[in-house]
């Protein structure tokens, strides 16, 4: 009997207890709604909704379109605050009032909005408790059932590339764009499909597929392909079709193709994944953006930035707009003049030219051979051009001036100054010299220097650039050490990044340490491990124009017209004199390897060189790259680097001086 009285007891004071407890306040409510909104926590809120908002839209609806809305807008640093609820409001019983504010960052930049949520006392499974009358207005107040939200960009205009004459090297322009007109196809609707095909290079189910598109009626103008401005003929032989039509489009275009393709680059649509690594608002899916040479370096430059406007198109009702900002024009030393004369010179073969004014270290042409036109990435390839690019061994799509190849004999001045400025070397000085070939001592085992002539027995630094002598400078390094001879070479920029405003892969001494006098000896005549740029070897012998001072290359214009010294007085003006001295005899001395072909009226010193590329010392069949850095002693406007792969076969480095020299006419 106690047992059932004391069970009745308990059941009691339950029931007493659920009939004390109460309900969840709106305000409550309302602050759990806005924690889950704040952290993006949709599936929550749709359970604070209204039984009749559940009836209208799914839980899987409503949470697609706050995220749908929220990613397409760049919602950023969203913050929701619920204002504290008026008292008198509190007191209703089945419908209060509360206010809230929304703010937010997007791409179309700051929104911020108040509004009023509703919310209604309903009777749940398990009592009551308030919801909230929800309603698109929460995601923007501009919106209801009955209006939606859209977002929409504006590409900015892209700034444009001058070389420093105004000429242009990347431009935007308008070209003409093929289209078809499905109603005026005519009978012979399938004869002009094929004709298009051909001309165009674009295949017969490409065109279809275009004419077949749902939108598509008899007076549309289906857009086919852009052509490039210079192909007139083209446009005629295609409008003579019937059904065939144009007009005129905003168009990137390189006007000078080839000649500069690796230094402007090209612009192509965005990939989903770089659109995925790029900052939120910067990008749409149809954007253009620069994939190589200065398109690509200066991409946020020339970008400029999108414009994006969120607002409601049944009403047209602006949310949100920030316009598209134009990119900004990049001018750049490059002489298009030299720069056409150079490509011209090398575009049959597999090489890199640079061409500095010395005395001030603007860049006047960067060319890199083979090439290939940039506006095929804009207007399309032929199946053919884009076979024979692709299977081009020589790589036409990389860029050669700014990669590293071995110098050979082009780094004795440099090794020379290296030298002079140590002490270790004396210009005047004969250095005895027998036989043709040399080693230091027998530790060497079978290893000796082999020189391109044993007529001198006595040889001066004047003479040993000359006659290009790789004993006299794998002496020079030995004498200078290791250590002095490192230190010295990374005054010329070694093993530094260069300070120039395009890419520059780092030259290197050797793969480790000089850790070996026959190394030591080898990268002092250019056959060691040494790798430079042609960028950064034509820099260096700038020392010998501008009295021992290394200036640094530049390649943008930006009005400073006072040089910039890269590293100072890397040797004296003296020994900069002396080792000009010795370059000039390699142009006009007939024991000079520069010497022929005689080319009349320059005035030129400069350094011929043969890198072998061989697997092992009796690999004689390894290729030759061939090298000639120049300068105009005289006249001190003009300094070229030319290297050309391959030259074995063609005369060796006296293959490229004949190339180079002829640069120096008419500059």
């Amino acid at each position: 009997m106690k047992k059932g009285l004391y069970l009745l007891l308990l059941l009691a004071g339950i029931i007493g207890l659920i009939g004390c407890s109460k309900t969840e306040s709106a305000e409550d409510r309302m602050k759990d709604f806005v924690k889950d909104w704040n952290g993006g926590h949709y599936d929550k809120m749709y359970q604070s909704l209204t039984q009749d908002e559940k009836k209208k839209r799914s839980k899987k609806d409503f949470i697609k379109r706050y995220e749908t809305v929220y990613e397409q807008a760049g919602v950023k640093n969203l913050k929701v605050t619920a204002e504290k609820q008026d008292e008198d409001d509190k007191k209703k019983d089945d419908l209060q009032h509360i206010d809230y504010k929304v703010s937010m960052d997007t791409k179309a930049g700051k929104v911020a909005f108040e509004n009023t949520a509703v919310l209604k006392k309903e009777k749940t499974d398990d009592g009551e408790s308030w919801n909230i009358d929800w309603n698109p207005s929460f995601i923007f107040k501009q919106l209801s059932d009955d209006k939606t939200v859209q977002i929409a960009n504006e590409e900015p205009k892209r700034g444009q590339i001058y070389d420093k004459d105004g000429k242009g090297l990347a431009v935007n322009t308008e070209v003409p764009e093929i289209g078809i007109i499905p109603g005026k196809l005519g009978k012979d609707k399938d004869s002009v499909i094929k004709k298009l095909s051909e001309k165009l290079d674009l295949s017969e189910d490409d065109i279809k597929s275009k004419l077949n598109q749902g939108w598509v009626k008899d007076d549309s103008y289906v857009p086919l392909q852009k052509i490039r401005p210079d192909d007139e003929s083209k446009v005629k032989s295609l409008l003579a079709l019937d059904g065939v039509t144009k007009t005129k489009v905003s168009s990137r275009y390189y006007p000078y193709g080839e000649k500069a393709a690796h230094l402007t680059g090209y612009i192509k649509t965005i990939t989903a994944e770089q659109l995925k690594k790029a900052k939120d608002g910067q990008y749409s899916d149809t954007s253009k953006i620069g994939i190589a040479g200065l398109e690509n370096v200066y991409e946020d430059k020339l970008r400029g930035t999108t414009g994006w406007k969120i607002y409601v198109p049944q009403t047209g009702e602006v949310i949100a707009e920030k316009k598209a900002e134009s990119g900004q024009d990049i001018h750049v030393t490059i002489d298009m003049k030299t720069q056409t004369k150079l490509y011209d010179s090398m575009k049959d073969d597999s090489g890199a030219a640079v061409a500095l004014e010395p005395q001030t270290g603007e860049t006047l042409a960067l060319v890199s051979a083979p090439s290939y036109d940039p506006n095929g990435f804009i207007f399309g390839w032929s199946g053919k051009e884009w076979k024979k690019l692709n299977e081009d061994k020589n790589n036409p799509f990389s860029a050669k001036f700014n990669k590293l190849y071995a110098p050979g004999s082009t780094i004795k001045p440099i090794a020379a100054a290296v030298g002079l400025t140590n002490g270790t070397l004396k210009a005047s000085e004969k250095k005895k010299i027998t036989g043709k070939e040399w080693q230091k001592d027998s530790s060497w085992g079978g290893y000796h220097v082999t020189r391109v002539s044993e007529r001198l027995n006595e040889v001066d630094l004047e003479n040993a650039l000359i006659t290009s002598d790789n004993i006299y400078f794998a002496q020079n390094a030995i004498d200078a050490g290791a250590d002095a001879f490192t230190k010295g070479l990374k005054t010329f920029g070694f093993d530094e990044e260069i300070p120039y405003q395009f890419p520059i892969e780092k030259s290197s001494i050797a793969n480790g340490k000089l850790d070996s006098e026959i190394l030591l000896g080898d990268t002092g005549y250019g056959q060691g491990q040494m790798l430079m740029s042609p960028l950064h070897l034509a820099a260096d012998y700038t020392a010998f124009v501008t009295d021992g001072n290394l200036v640094k290359p530049t390649l943008i214009k930006d009005g400073e017209k006072t040089p910039q010294i890269w590293h100072k007085q890397v040797v004296s003006k003296a020994n900069a004199e002396e080792i000009t001295k010795g370059l000039r005899g390699v142009v006009e001395d007939p024991r000079g390897s520069a010497y022929q072909p005689a080319v009349s009226g320059i005035t030129v010193a400069g350094k011929t060189g043969t890198a072998e590329l061989k697997t092992s010392k009796e690999d004689k069949d390894g290729k030759e790259n061939g090298w000639f850095v120049g300068y105009d002693y005289k006249k001190k406007d003009l300094l070229i680097a030319m290297m050309i792969q391959d030259v074995k076969k063609r005369g060796g480095s006296h293959y490229v001086v004949e190339k180079a020299k002829k640069q120096f006419q008419n500059h």
